[in-house]
């Protein structure tokens, strides 16, 4: 890869949702602000390479998509007050635009517009992964395990709903923010889940990405002091990017019993677990700030064999009583397996109902694999780990899955 080709990955990485984040409130037209972005990005891959890195990527890639939205305007021959608002609009500094309630971000707005309560669940969230971190139709499909046709109609039609019913682009007033709260909470969650976990590509994090959604969940919890589960999330997404430095090496990943626990980050783990007694003083005991409580129980353990596995298994059956979703559902047969042992773990897993080729397909077989690694079935754990090969995109947790492979085949 060139100088210019890193230059213009990066920029789309840090970029893209803020970019589409202003145009959409420029324009008030998704697919158009979509489209001026993908071609604001090919104008860069044409130019860059012969004038060189522009000093400002993000105000350059800014300037050259109102413009294709101007001449797309034109062309069409409608929106004369939209060309006279593009017009007008100067290119914002990082941070410089401020909603009505004083929150600096256009993204904040974007997410709170996605989860507008006329929008089902599942379409507020997807819509809301889409814009804000430029994932493809079909990786947001795989997240959710469901065909990529499905999804992308989910999205027309959460499009369609946002411009018809005349949604405002903007951060609602305060009477208005629990009713959207859940889905927002979930947006930020599944964006830093993205950056924690990429779905595909050469890298186990995206730490772009796991950075945005640190940020908005900060930019939530200064909107909403008192909700527990917006402090409880911001506890979470603190304490697991505490260990984002040690859980890969050379490019393959590390389980958490290999990792070097001097490495993480002392500071964030400060930060999220004084988070997180200041959400104790509340009441609602929510799915995010049972997360953070079993996050807290691995940073906060000298080692492995100090974990305290009795503890976080109680915390995942609690979780799993509010969320029964087939990724909680792995994650507490993890929890058990290592309190009760890898035969009632497996007990557990075989209960999971996962999608052919889904995500939690990718889980369920790559724990599977795991926990007949520990109990010594080296050839069956050698046909899940094969079978989990199939599943995964990303490139250093398959690096680690044929490691594993190559342990029980020996």
């Amino acid at each position: 890869m060139t100088e210019v080709d890193a230059a213009i990955t990066a920029a789309f990485r840090t970029e893209w949702a803020r970019l589409v984040a202003t145009l959409i409130g420029g324009l008030g037209d998704w697919d158009l602000a979509e489209e001026c972005a993908q071609e604001a990005f090919a104008l860069a891959w044409r130019t860059w390479p012969r004038d060189g890195v522009p000093e400002r990527p993000g105000a350059w890639l800014l300037t050259a998509a109102r413009r294709r939205a101007v001449d797309r305007l034109r062309r069409e021959r409608v929106g004369a007050g939209k060309l006279r608002e593009l017009a007008r609009a100067a290119i914002p500094d990082a941070g410089e635009a401020v909603s009505g309630t004083g929150i600096p971000d256009d993204r904040l707005r974007l997410i709170f517009t996605c989860c507008h309560p006329a929008l089902a669940f599942e379409a507020q969230v997807a819509l809301a992964l889409r814009t804000l971190t430029g994932l493809t139709t079909g990786e947001i499909a795989r997240a959710f395990g469901v065909p990529e046709p499905t999804m992308a109609k989910r999205l027309v039609r959460a499009k369609q709903k946002i411009r018809d019913a005349g949604i405002p682009y903007r951060v609602p007033p305060a009477h208005l923010l629990p009713e959207r709260t859940n889905a927002v909470l979930g947006v930020i969650y599944l964006l830093f889940n993205e950056g924690y976990l990429a779905a595909a590509g050469p890298d186990l994090q995206r730490p772009d990405l796991a950075a945005e959604a640190r940020r908005l969940a900060a930019l939530v919890v200064e909107l909403m002091p008192h909700d527990p589960e917006a402090g409880g999330l911001n506890a979470l997404v603190l304490l697991q990017q505490s260990r984002a430095a040690t859980r890969t090496l050379n490019g393959v990943l590390v389980p958490l019993e290999e990792q070097d626990r001097g490495r993480w980050d002392r500071e964030l783990i400060a930060a999220g677990l004084a988070e997180l007694r200041r959400t104790a003083r509340r009441d609602r005991l929510g799915p995010y700030r049972l997360q953070a409580m079993i996050v807290a129980c691995h940073v906060t353990a000298a080692g492995p064999e100090q974990t305290d596995w009795a503890r976080i298994a109680e915390l995942y059956d609690m979780v799993w009583a509010r969320i029964p979703s087939p990724t909680v559902a792995v994650n507490r047969a993890i929890a058990v397996a290592m309190r009760s042992g890898p035969e009632a773990g497996l007990e557990l897993l075989d209960t999971v109902v996962a999608p052919a080729g889904s995500e939690v397909a990718r889980q369920v077989t790559a724990t599977r694999a795991d926990l007949l690694r520990r109990l010594g079935r080296d050839d069956r754990a050698a046909i899940e780990y094969r079978a989990a090969l199939d599943l995964t995109a990303n490139d250093a947790e398959r690096d680690y899955l044929r490691r594993r492979l190559a342990e029980v085949e020996g």
